[in-house]
């Protein structure tokens, strides 16, 4: 009877912990991972307002540029404002540099175009495979590709 009483307590407390576990795991903010391949204006700025709103909102957001997104890295590009914001999506791609969102374009990018590092907006850096492998393998880390 004594051996029934403790598993009894111990399978209660084991879904104690489990229910603590999920329930704190739930309360952590969100990891966004926020890839952008395209080089359509409207849905780059859709990409950056969500960014920008789910950083607002707590969440913690990292940025890859790649392809035809990589040209929202690149100083000299120009993009058209969109309303009501009357701002463009490398606007707002700044707006989360300043607030320290890791933002890199692919590792691929320069070496496949006519741009080099010094071509980039301050702030935005080159990916690094392994380190971004890892942080899309963390459990947690919510994927967007646009």
């Amino acid at each position: 009877m004594r051996y029934l009483a403790f598993c009894a307590t111990l399978a209660a407390g084991l879904l104690l912990g489990t229910t603590l576990t999920a329930q704190a795991q739930t309360d952590d903010p969100e990891e966004l991972f926020v890839v952008v391949t395209t080089d359509d204006a409207q849905t780059q700025m859709m990409a950056m307002v969500l960014a920008n709103q789910s950083l607002n909102q707590g969440a913690s957001v990292r940025v890859l540029l790649c392809g035809a997104g990589g040209r929202l890295a690149l100083a000299d590009e120009t993009f058209p404002a969109f309303q009501p914001a009357d701002r463009t999506p490398q606007q707002l791609l700044q707006n989360l540099i300043n607030e320290g969102v890791t933002v890199d374009v692919c590792a691929i990018f320069l070496p496949n175009t006519d741009a080099n590092a010094s071509d980039l907006i301050e702030g935005i850096g080159t990916a690094r495979p392994p380190a971004i492998a890892e942080h899309m393998m963390k459990p947690g880390v919510r994927h967007f590709t646009f």
